[in-house]
């Protein structure tokens, strides 16, 4: 279940955009300035970003320029959808970084086909194999190896070390690990995370101290090992 982030500072807009994607069984979570957008990014990254350009704290040309810049942020899939119609808009918004863009008024049927676009093709994007550190993910013969040692995984511990892996260096929180790995919202519960991390890492031997603890917020993965195992 895909999470997407709504930029847009039309209620009427952002109410039909949320509604029609949430009817299609996406999450959704909707922003109407760049600066509470900004500080839920620093929480959980989304898979898809649908921004409007004329907001009132800062225009999404700039935003979208951020989040290229942010190597936490640079691969999320952005559309642009905005009143502007000329070309040179268009082709500005292209060239900043967005991946798509439409136009106002836009029809219910081509914003959900063009989301559907977009996530496939970002999906089928990511590699097949994933290095971090001494640990080896192949994710087209579902195998992982720490080391020189095969390790044998649970289907929601092998999901979990994928996602970490996808994320190298991101910090990931319970929310966003749940929503992946378990495909449901988080509602304050984190035995279930704590607990499958605790047993990837042992399995993992000492590769598990490449997976960190940050205190209060979640997890992430590097290639730098910490003292938690």
């Amino acid at each position: 279940m895909a999470l997407i982030y709504i930029v847009e500072d039309d209620p009427s807009i952002q109410e039909i955009e949320t509604m029609a994607l949430k009817n299609s069984n996406y999450m959704v979570q909707a922003f109407d300035r760049a600066a509470s957008f900004y500080a839920k990014l620093e929480e959980i990254i989304p898979d898809l970003v649908l921004l409007d350009i004329m907001l009132p704290d800062e225009d999404g040309y700039k935003i979208v320029r951020r989040i290229r810049n942010n190597p936490k942020t640079r691969r999320i899939p952005v559309i642009m959808i905005t009143a502007k119609t000329g070309e040179m808009d268009m082709v500005k918004g292209l060239d900043d970084g967005a991946d798509d863009y439409i136009r106002k008024p836009f029809s219910v049927m081509e914003l959900l086909s063009r989301v559907r676009a977009l996530l496939r093709r970002s999906q089928e994007a990511e590699p097949e194999q994933l290095l971090v550190g001494n640990i080896m993910l192949d994710h087209e013969r579902h195998t992982v190896v720490a080391g020189d040692r095969n390790i044998v995984l649970t289907l929601k511990e092998y999901e979990l070390l994928r996602y970490l892996m996808i994320n190298e260096d991101v910090v990931l929180s319970r929310e966003s690990i749940m929503r992946f790995v378990w495909g449901v919202d988080f509602e304050g519960e984190s035995r279930t995370v704590d607990m499958h991390i605790k047993t990837l890492r042992q399995k993992l031997g000492d590769a598990g101290r490449q997976i960190h603890t940050v205190r209060g917020v979640g997890y992430s993965i590097s290639k730098e090992c910490s003292e938690e195992i």
